[in-house]
């Protein structure tokens, strides 16, 4: 797998978390400590998920049965659907300001790592590449995250935006589905 398909799957995981990052960043009771913490449960979940998803992807592929690309590619067209619908929905809830939402939002947004990883990051057989896959995945939500709550700084009225990140994020997913299954 190429450095700039990782980059494209790590941006594409990262966009849930960004729609979450830009619909929690618009709120006025949001400290810096609170965006901080969002910012690292998004990023260390991306990780872990990608990171637990190759390693038991590795593990079932070896020892049980391999997994055809075609089946990865139709649960990742899955996965980027079901991101659409979400921004479709544009549910407006407001967000607690508690450990416990943080942890809980980080793991719902990172559930698509772990799919990833397993259909995806298998193959790979070194647990060092499969940790630097991972690792990178990380970052890059770590970075989007980032530049989401500074985007939320001057984006304060525009609510829509948080639908169009969805979108963008299943979209790519879906693109990437189709590379697998059909090339």
């Amino acid at each position: 797998m190429s450095l700039s398909e990782v980059i494209m799957i790590g941006i594409a995981l990262s966009m849930d978390a960004f729609g979450i990052t830009l619909s929690i960043g618009l709120s006025s009771m949001l400290t810096k400590r609170n965006k901080i913490k969002f910012i690292l449960s998004f990023s260390v979940f991306q990780f872990l998920f990608a990171y637990i998803g190759g390693g038991l992807g590795y593990l079932f592929d070896t020892y049980i049965i391999s997994i055809s690309s075609v089946c990865g590619g139709i649960i990742i067209g899955i996965v980027g659907v079901l991101m659409i619908f979400d921004g479709i929905k544009n549910e407006e809830s407001d967000v607690l300001i508690k450990n416990s939402t943080c942890i809980i939002l980080g793991i719902s947004v990172s559930i698509d790592a772990l799919v990833i990883g397993f259909t995806v990051f298998h193959h790979l057989g070194s647990n060092l590449i499969l940790m630097v896959n991972s690792l990178l995945i990380g970052l890059i939500t770590l970075f989007i995250c980032t530049l989401g709550f500074f985007i939320c700084r001057y984006i304060k009225k525009l609510k829509f935006v948080t639908k169009y990140a969805n979108f963008l994020g299943g979209l790519a997913l879906i693109l990437f589905a189709c590379k697998m299954i059909f090339f």
